[in-house]
């Protein structure tokens, strides 16, 4: 018998999704809080490595990303210069198991619109502008406000509320996403018949300049840079800038520039990480996904960890009776250690690139990483 009968989530991201859907299926009345007046997913292209894969198919939403994504095995590395010559083809590990490709790769909203059918499917309850305001751990249940008023009490309460995690901060975790020092273009743009698999050029006027499939005629592409302040720029600004900054690349890039003026979807990001190093919880109060850990997607990790985060939640969820420090204990010795060498692996590839160390062995550690990935979580 599963340790909780209602469980309320805040947030509306895969972490939150994943967590609402498997505690559905145990017969638990969930109810998601978002504070966003509708379900928006942010961003333009994910990469999903095979343990995400496999989350996904526990999950039962494999079969619906699998058509609305591209599965590819292997990375490009191509060299800066007059056309791209293309310097290695790498395999990728197949961290989900023999069932899934190395890696898919798709469009961020499809996801979410995905596992938002998934969720409604299995009856859980969605509350859109509805902000979480206030809390107060009665012992034997957490008791919510939203938008300022009571609404209502709960077994638990799980806090998937993103990086800046309003739930982080309601129950006193003081740590917050750092800025790695780097910065990303991303655009939403078509895929050129020879774009097969992802791409990345090293070197050049940016640190990374790279482009990965998403469907059989789109892909997004990316440049990361020295993080610089963007935030003033107009939608027309941000595409030029990009295709400014692209333009010392040649190969598929020249196909990618003809897009960029033309795309509504070119943004701008920083890179940040962090890790709550101890508890995730306080009393009947959880957090998982970004709200807990993040890091820069230098080796494509933090979806997948988000969606493991909340797999073995509510597999440790089902397995106890009660919501007990035993329970916790349990969860945190899977979790803390495995989300750890994610963000330490990920943040350590990239002040690698931002030190231009060129002695870094960046396969080497990316294939460790992998291999633990492997395992299950």
């Amino acid at each position: 018998m599963a340790a909780v009968k209602k469980v309320a989530i805040a947030g509306s991201g895969v972490a939150a999704m994943a967590a609402a859907i498997q505690l559905a299926k145990l017969g638990v009345g969930v109810e998601v809080f978002e504070k966003k007046p509708e379900l928006s997913p942010l961003g333009s292209g994910i990469t999903l490595q095979g343990n995400a894969l496999r989350a996904l198919g526990k999950l039962g939403v494999w079969n619906q990303v699998l058509e609305q994504g591209y599965p590819a095995e292997g990375l490009v590395i191509r060299a800066p210069g007059p056309g791209a010559p293309v310097v290695m083809s790498l395999p990728e590990a197949k961290t989900g198991g023999p069932d899934y490709p190395a890696s898919l790769r798709m469009y961020r909203p499809d996801l979410t619109r995905i596992l938002y059918a998934a969720a409604v499917a299995q009856g859980v309850t969605f509350h859109f502008g509805a902000e979480l305001t206030g809390l107060a751990d009665r012992g034997e249940q957490v008791e919510l406000k939203v938008n300022g008023e009571p609404a209502g009490a709960f077994d638990l309460l799980i806090g998937a509320d993103g990086l800046h995690s309003t739930v982080r901060e309601l129950i006193g975790i003081d740590v917050r996403p750092q800025r790695t020092g780097m910065g990303a273009w991303r655009a939403f743009v078509s895929r050129p018949s020879e774009v097969v698999s992802s791409e990345v050029i090293y070197g050049g006027p940016v640190y990374i300049a790279g482009y990965t499939p998403t469907s059989e005629d789109a892909m997004y592409a990316f440049l990361v840079e020295p993080a610089q302040d963007r935030s003033a720029l107009s939608d027309e600004e941000h595409a030029r800038l990009m295709y400014e900054t692209s333009l010392p690349y040649d190969g598929p890039w020249n196909a990618i520039r003809a897009d960029l003026l033309n795309s509504p979807q070119v943004n701008y990001t920083w890179f940040t990480s962090h890790l709550v190093p101890d508890a995730w919880n306080r009393g009947r109060v959880v957090i998982i996904g970004d709200a807990a850990h993040s890091c820069p997607p230098t080796i494509a990790q933090g979806a997948a960890q988000a969606l493991e985060d909340a797999l073995v939640l509510t597999e440790i969820l089902e397995s106890h009776d009660r919501l007990d420090q035993a329970l916790w204990d349990e969860f945190h010795a899977r979790r803390l250690p495995r989300a750890a060498t994610v963000v330490e692996a990920s943040v350590q590839v990239g002040q690698w690139q931002i030190d231009g160390d060129q002695h870094a062995d960046i396969g080497g550690l990316v294939y460790a990483v992998a291999q633990k990935m492997a395992l299950p979580a």
